[in-house]
């Protein structure tokens, strides 16, 4: 056997795996063409083996290009919309270095995330149905479900307040959130075409959100110094803290890790070829970078305009989702172009490209931990239920309401701040495993830095938890609750971490099976 053979990733047959659920089906995957410098596959692998890389090929990007783009949409979505016209509000500019560091270190976890659905052929969802017992899989189950319907919710929300935008009012919040759930439809629609149709639609609505919000951007017409010296020099004060934590915390989406594991998958790569999957590594990498380098700039536009606008201003602790579309218009004015509209079209463009990508990560995940068949349109159409049934309560008890929407979102955060140890842990345990990545494992830098951003994130997001509860929490019977929540939770999150020291690998139990 040669040494190459040893550092396949991937050489040794999963039991049943014909019978299993896959990300994808061979028949739905892009085909990635080889250029005419492939064409000496023997000599190709030899180099790279003694420390050389497959070509870069601007046709091969293009061919990988589009799972990046779709991750990128939960670093878009309408509640991190909110948290940057918070930000901007409350802090000004002060804050855009740490959302630029967010953003990285949001760019590290999803490379994981990306490298661990390459180098195994399987995604994150289904890693840890088979890596982790029974009922520990089901708990992860139960709370990457949580998550993702807590941030539907703020998604599909996001989207019915950009309808009623856009419809003057005409449109109540209930009827936006139903017109907001037939895009599960329009998701099975598209992805009868093939994937990539279904990424030239995301490409299309990224796009509407960045001349949206650049148009804003450029209506405001915010300091040139201010906003370099923002990004350039680390500043926080008493006042801004708690929305730098908010910042940090709403960057990192536990159903995004899942998500972009399975997307990658989307592509021809040939696993019995080390260099072919080191190729689709590197090719994600700059995709990905590049995905992540959009999503900022339309975050900082975001962030400026309100800074421009609100921040030293009585309205600044007042603005939200729901009434900051009227704020711009009373601060900036009609024109050509009412700003109102503008913001409208750039946060249903948000809304929506969100929604669909939270379908598409439901059926991921309950495909990856359930293991069973099913078909695709009755999938989407549990996952989707799930998520519009409760906001659809929710639009019709809160549509008069602004303050009470704020609370609920408030709380929504809290859900998903709470499951992201449960997406981070087991990704980055996996990846760190030879038995699991083979040669493809990440080194000691890597694991050492990939650890302090995620005890970084899940500190952080203990702090939201920390000061929330202590504000809405009171009595000895929901004290009680929540500090018996809080030890089960502990005591779960070190379970995932001294489980993950000793996996047991699969490849080992399918070999020793045969």
């Amino acid at each position: 056997m040669s040494r190459h053979e040893n550092d396949r990733p991937l050489l040794i047959e999963r039991l049943d795996e014909e019978e299993e659920e896959r990300a994808y089906d061979e028949t739905e995957k892009v085909h990635i063409v080889r250029d005419e410098d492939d064409d000496n596959e023997r000599d190709l692998e030899y180099s790279v083996g003694c420390g050389g890389a497959p070509p870069f090929s601007w046709r091969k990007l293009w061919l990988f290009t589009g799972p990046g783009f779709l991750m990128s949409i939960a670093f878009l979505d309408p509640g991190n919309l909110e948290g940057d016209l918070q930000a901007g509000a409350v802090a000004g500019y002060s804050l855009l270095w740490l959302l630029m560091w967010a953003t990285a270190m949001g760019l590290l976890v999803q490379l994981l995330s990306a490298r661990l659905g390459v180098a195994t052929g399987r995604h994150l969802a289904e890693l840890c149905r088979e890596e982790y017992p029974t009922w520990a899989g089901m708990v992860l189950w139960v709370m990457a479900e949580l998550a993702l319907i807590g941030s539907d919710i703020q998604e599909v929300i996001g989207s019915a307040i950009a309808i009623k935008i856009l419809t003057n009012g005409i449109l109540p919040l209930w009827a936006g959130v139903v017109i907001t759930a037939l895009d599960c439809f329009v998701f099975l629609f598209l992805e009868n075409y093939g994937i990539r149709k279904l990424e030239a639609v995301f490409a299309v609505l990224i796009g509407t959100m960045a001349i949206a919000f650049a148009w804003m951007f450029g209506q405001a017409k915010p300091s040139g110094s201010e906003l370099l010296i923002g990004i350039l020099v680390p500043r926080l004060s008493s006042r801004t803290i708690q929305k730098a934590v908010g910042v940090v915390g709403c960057i990192i989406m536990p159903h995004n890790v899942f998500l972009h594991s399975a997307l990658v998958q989307s592509r021809e790569v040939d696993k019995r070829q080390r260099y072919r999957v080191q190729e689709a590594i590197n090719y994600y990498t700059i995709e990905s970078t590049i995905a992540l380098f959009l999503s900022f700039m339309i975050n900082l536009f975001v962030t400026t305009v309100f800074a421009k606008g609100f921040y030293n201003t009585d309205l600044a602790d007042s603005i939200g989702l729901v009434n900051a579309g009227q704020y711009l218009q009373d601060k900036y004015g009609g024109g050509l172009f009412p700003i109102l509209y503008i913001w409208g079209i750039g946060l249903l463009a948000a809304g929506q490209s969100s929604t669909i990508t939270g379908t598409y990560a439901g059926q991921f995940i309950m495909g990856g931990f359930l293991n069973f068949k099913m078909k695709k349109w009755m999938r989407a159409l549990i996952t989707r239920s799930c998520a519009i049934i409760p906001t659809i309560i929710v639009a019709l008890v809160f549509d008069s309401s602004e303050a009470t929407l704020d609370v609920l979102n408030e709380w929504l955060n809290v859900l998903q701040s709470i499951q992201i140890p449960f997406a981070l842990i087991p990704l980055l345990c996996l990846v760190s495993k030879e038995q699991i990545m083979g040669s493809f494992k990440i080194g000691p830098l890597y694991q050492t830095i990939a650890w302090l951003v995620a005890a970084l994130v899940i500190m952080i997001n203990g702090y939201l938890l920390l000061e929330f509860f202590s504000s809405e929490v009171s009595g000895i019977v929901y004290t009680g609750f929540v500090t018996a929540f809080t030890a089960s939770y502990g005591a779960f999150i070190v379970y995932l971490i001294a489980r993950g020291i000793n996996f047991t690998p699969w490849r080992s139990k399918a070999e020793s099976s045969r």
